[in-house]
Order: C-alpha cells, then structure tokens, then sequence
C-alpha cells in the first residue's frame, strides 16, 4: 500500500485519522502504532517479523547504550548495533548483487557459481534501517537520551508516513513530539494541503513524464534518436524529482496532520549553482545523514585535501550503493563524487564568475548522471550517452518525436519546468500579500481539483510506479 493510491486515500486514512481524533491523547500514539504495523503488514507481511525484529534489536542496543557509563562497553554496544543494522541491509540489499558477480567471475576464477535462491528485498528496508543507526549513533554520543518505552521507540521506527519512503528523520528531533505534540487545526488544514499538493506532483507531473521516460529508455539502440533520448532525460529529469518531492511533501503532510513537525527535504535542486549546492537541496534527510554518520566520522576535511576527496568519493560510492544494487548505482554515486572533488579542488571559484551559466553546468552534470541512475546497465548507458552525443543510429522518420508527445505531455512539462523554480512561490507569496479574502476560497479551488484529478487517474488505473521499491 502506498500514498498515491484508492485504498490509502479512500480507506486507510480516513479510518485512521478518524481513529486518531476519536481517542485520548494519551491513546494516539497507540493508534498510529497499530495503523503503522497494519501499512507494512498490507504489502509486506512476510517482512514485518523483520522490522519488528529491528525494533526490538535497536531498542535494546539503545538501552545498553544509555545505561552503562564504561566507555569501553558503550563503544562495543555501539560497534554491535552498527554491524548488527549493516547485516541486515547487506543480506536483505547486496547479497544477490554480490553473487551475481562472483558468479560473473568464477569462469575467470576457475570456482563453481554459486547457485543460491535470489533474496527478495524487503520494502523501506534502507530507510528503516538509517533510522536505526541514527539513534544508536546519537544515543552514544549523547545527543539523544535512550529511549524506555519500547511502544513509543517502535513507533519512531514505524511510523507510516515515513516508513517506506523516507524523508529520514532523527530520533533527537522528534522524540519530544513523540511524547507530546501540540494539534492544532491550522496545523491539520496545512497538512492537508501539504498532501495534495504532493499527490499532485506525484500522479500528475511525475507519472505523467515518467510513462514517456520509460517508452523511450525501454527503445533498443538501433532505434534510439538524439531528439528522443534527449527528450527521455528531460522527462525523466522532471520525474524524478516530483515524484521524490511528491512523496516527502505527502509525508510531511501527513505527520503534520498527526502534529508533527519535520524538516523540510527537498529545496527546489535545479536551480543549484554547482553539484555542492545540489547536494544541499537534494534529498537534504539523506545528504545530511551521509555527512554527519559518514563523512564526519571518516575525517571529513579535517585530515587533509586528499583525505577529504577521498572521503567524499567514498561517501557517494555508498550513497549510490544505498539506492540500488548495481553498478550504475555506483558509477552514479561516483560521478557525483568526482565532480565534488573536482568542485572542492577549485572549480567552485570559477563557477562563481560564471554567473548564470553555472546553473546550466549543475544542470547538465545532475542529467548526466541520471542516464546512470536511470539505465539497468552499463551497456545500456554507455548507448544512451552516444545517442546524448548525437551519435545516434536511430531513424526519426520511424522514430518521431511525435510518436512520444501529446498536448496533455507539453503541458505537463511546461508546468514541470515552472513548479521545479520557486517561481510559484513567489507568484504564491505575491497573492498571499494582495489577495486578502480570496485566498481561502482559491486554494480550496485548486486544492479540490488537483485530488480530484489525481483520484480520477488513479481510479483509471494509469501509470503509477513506486521508484522507492529499491531502496
């Protein structure tokens, strides 16, 4: 089950935001408990023993943790929950990465395949599993307390709005509100239209690009032209963002209509300057996470230039293992990587006196590797890159753009290119401050359309992927 679907929108939440009013504040965070384990147990049931296995493991590990005053015993507490959470993700995510090219190699290395059942990989497993690690990290470190009460440390892990999807969220900013939160209905109706909104970015823009990004990447070689791949990259540029902001935009809307607060993920990434900033507005949960539990730890900058490159190589060679098993994965967490180093190293000041133009590098650099990020394997990148070039063995005349565009895409792209500025939100503030009365009355307008449309398509059973299923 997922946000961007009937049976969330029309079932699931109503009952549970139902429930959750209905009952005592003291019982809420019960109900969202048992909300949180019915969400995963609906597509995932063979994997719930497995989160709550998580649960209880990191609980524990905390508790050990918060309640012994030997350096020693705290740094061996900590060692055994950090390896205990990376065999979980390592057996669940690499295993049959790790085979698969072991066996790529036995010919060479003259060892018999290893033939082992493929290990499916359980949903939000890496999400759940950097949650993990952030506690027992900022527990050692006394950043945060230990947590006692099991229920409530369960729900942090479990909490379904961000279960599956992310944004990734610390124990130490939100186990306040975990005890206690204020519910305002200010702060419901901004979640609601937080929502919406995402759902929106999600069903209408992303899917919508998505569709024609996959029709033209699915194309074999021979019959891939530059205007198509370029049109490909373009949509799938746009997808991909919409549909990941889409998602933490529902998340945070959620949590808001149960009284939380958190951070904010995304911050319009395409109008970065450089990669350096791209990584400040990109998935800002994730960046922040490699750079305070890896990077930090690793030495940061603090041991030298060479050090610090390597370090931040290193970072992104994990960051793009962390969203996939394969070697595009790595190749893209290495591009990114390198033109850090590259940036870091003295590019920076030049893309300073460049002005406007460094928005098209940053803008060509981020494309450029969501070939990698996008393409299923090497091969098939290392075409796409050709057919970028302009060396392309497709024919246009079989192949026209055409065949990929319609009036409802250019229109869903116009609009895609606009809401990836902050150019609505200035438009936004604008009318806030000039429209007075007319504002409650024209968000309720467009609100109710946008869920009406985004109802409509799911109910016709249109393109509808869920791109976090590997991580």
């Amino acid at each position: 089950m997922v946000f961007a679907s009937p049976i969330f929108l029309f079932l699931f939440l109503p009952l549970v935001l139902a429930a959750y009013y209905a009952v005592a504040r003291g019982a809420r965070n019960a109900v969202l408990l048992v909300a949180s384990l019915g969400f995963y147990a609906w597509g995932e049931a063979p994997y719930l023993a497995l989160v709550l296995g998580s649960v209880a493991f990191n609980y524990a590990i905390g508790a050990a943790i918060g309640g012994s005053a030997d350096a020693a015993r705290r740094k061996r507490w900590l060692a055994v929950g950090i390896a205990g959470n990376l065999l979980a993700l390592g057996l669940f995510k690499y295993a049959n990465f790790a085979v698969a090219n072991v066996n790529a190699l036995a010919p060479l290395l003259a060892i018999t395949p290893i033939a082992v059942a493929a290990i499916p990989l359980p949903l939000g497993i890496s999400f759940f599993t950097f949650h993990a690690i952030s506690y027992v990290v900022d527990v050692y470190k006394g950043n945060a307390s230990a947590e006692r009460n099991l229920p409530r440390f369960a729900l942090y892990i479990l909490l379904f709005p961000q279960l599956i999807a992310g944004p990734i969220i610390r124990w130490r900013d939100i186990a306040t509100q975990l005890r206690e939160r204020e519910q305002r209905l200010a702060d419901f109706a901004y979640g609601v239209r937080r929502f919406v909104l995402g759902l929106g970015k999600k069903v209408l823009v992303a899917n919508t690009l998505g569709a024609v990004a996959d029709r033209v990447f699915a194309l074999p070689a021979a019959e891939l032209t530059a205007p198509l791949a370029w049109l490909g990259l373009a949509c799938y540029t746009l997808q991909i963002y919409f549909d990941f902001s889409g998602y933490s935009d529902m998340a945070i809307g959620l949590m808001r209509m149960f009284g939380f607060r958190i951070l904010e993920n995304f911050n319009y990434p395409y109008i970065s300057r450089g990669i350096r900033e791209f990584w400040r507005r990109w998935h800002i949960s994730l960046s922040n996470w490699f750079r305070d539990y890896l990077y930090i730890p690793l030495g940061g900058n603090q041991r030298g230039e060479r050090r610090a490159y390597a370090n931040l190589v290193l970072v992104f060679l994990l960051c793009g293992l962390w969203h996939g098993a394969s070697w595009p994965f790595v190749l893209w967490g290495i591009w990114h990587g390198a033109f850090l180093v590259v940036e870091r190293a003295g590019l920076d000041g030049f893309l300073r006196r460049l002005g406007p133009l460094s928005h098209v590098y940053a803008l060509a650099v981020v494309m450029g590797g969501w070939v990698l990020f996008r393409c299923e394997t090497l091969a098939q990148a290392v075409s796409y890159y050709a057919a970028l070039a302009g060396q392309a063995v497709g024919d246009p005349v079989r192949r026209p753009l055409a065949e990929f565009l319609d009036p409802f895409v250019l229109f869903t792209l116009a609009v895609a290119i606009v809401f990836a500025t902050p150019l609505a939100r200035t438009i936004g503030r604008w009318r806030d401050r000039h429209a007075g009365a007319l504002i409650l009355s024209f968000d309720v307008a467009w609100l109710s359309a946008v869920f009406v449309l985004s109802s409509a398509f799911l109910a016709a059973g249109t393109y509808n992927p869920f791109i976090y299923f590997r991580f």
